[in-house]
């Protein structure tokens, strides 16, 4: 039998009156509760991996998968054989580099005696120029009244001549010697950068050298290890991991509407699904800027005909408190819950 159209709409009024309480209950709730819980939380940390800035045979492994090791620890060895062999190389052009300065500065030192000869030379020049053009007017004078003879006469003005001739060649060489001296400096500023140049080359060569040698940048626990001895290395292929589990945190993914009275440092609650029982504790350190999806490399296009509202959750950043003994039982990935207390 149906029923008649009053008890009809009096059932779908009911029913809408149902599913608004609910969903409103749902929203305050949400967004109002004094505590907030999610299951979607992993542990995790900033782990780092390490990878080789040269290439080279693998000569020696020295740490196991799982093991801790300490900043600076040596990790493995790379063969150095071709970075000593760069190295020898780099000093001995280094050696012919500063030979050459040596050189250099020995012939600058030398061409300031060289100019002090050209300009005595070009005294004793001016002196006998004085000398012969003084010498050829007498004998002018002396042949024009027949007490010289013309011969006399040619001979002086000929050794004037050569006089001149001789002064302007050792000026014009004393000129060239002072231009030799600024040719010098720029040689010596040259031979100074190639000096320059040298070192550079070596310290480079003994960076590399210090390539061939592994360490670990942080205290961490050793994962992920892919390299082995003989095998070839190369540049920027990730050898191992280094977790650093001493700085473990949580990374949990809340509703978008859970999040309305959520701040930095509030207190968290943390459940940890491989030690029942246990509860860590730990306060919120930073809340993601925006939500995962958004740093996705297809970004979801909301701007279409047909939308549907998916409620999004953004990470949440929780740091784990100093000093719980059974925060060094945590791994990175482990499942947790964490529960954050709301302050009014």
């Amino acid at each position: 039998m149906s029923l008649p159209n009053t008890a009809k709409i009096t059932v779908a009024v009911l029913l809408a009156a149902v599913l608004a309480g609910s969903a409103y209950s749902y929203s305050y709730g949400e967004g109002h509760g004094a505590r907030q819980s999610t299951d979607d939380a992993y542990v995790t940390a900033d782990f780092t991996l390490v990878a080789p800035k040269v290439a080279g045979n693998v000569l020696e492994v020295l740490v196991e998968d799982h093991q801790d090791v300490k900043k600076g620890q040596l990790l493995a060895r790379i063969d150095d054989r071709d970075y000593v062999v760069a190295i020898d190389m780099a000093k001995a052009d280094l050696a012919q580099a500063e030979a050459d300065l040596a050189r250099l500065r020995a012939t600058a030192a030398q061409q300031g005696s060289a100019i002090e000869r050209a300009g005595a030379a070009v005294a004793a020049d001016q002196a006998a120029l004085t000398f012969a053009r003084a010498n050829e007017a007498r004998y002018r004078d002396l042949s024009s009244d027949g007490s010289a003879t013309l011969q006399d006469r040619q001979q002086a003005e000929s050794q004037a001549q050569a006089a001149a001739a001789r002064h302007k060649a050792d000026t014009a060489a004393l000129a060239g010697a002072r231009q030799q001296t600024a040719i010098l400096r720029a040689q010596v500023e040259q031979g100074e950068a190639q000096v320059a140049r040298s070192k550079a080359a070596l310290a480079a060569a003994e960076l590399h050298l210090s390539y061939t040698r592994i360490v670990a940048p942080i205290d961490g626990v050793v994962g992920q290890r892919s390299v082995r001895v003989g095998a070839y290395s190369q540049v920027g292929a990730a050898m191992l991991a280094i977790v650093p589990l001493q700085s473990a945190y949580v990374e949990a993914n809340f509703r978008e509407t859970q999040l309305a009275r959520m701040r930095v440092g509030q207190r968290v609650d943390i459940a940890v699904d491989m030690l029942p029982g246990t509860t860590l504790h730990g306060h919120v350190a930073s809340l993601a800027p925006a939500s995962s999806v958004s740093f996705s490399p297809i970004a979801p296009d909301n701007a279409t005909g047909n939308f549907t509202k998916v409620v999004q959750r953004l990470p949440v950043k929780i740091v784990i408190d100093p000093g719980q003994d059974a925060a060094r039982l945590l791994k990175v990935g482990m499942s947790v819950t964490p529960t954050v207390a709301l302050e009014g």
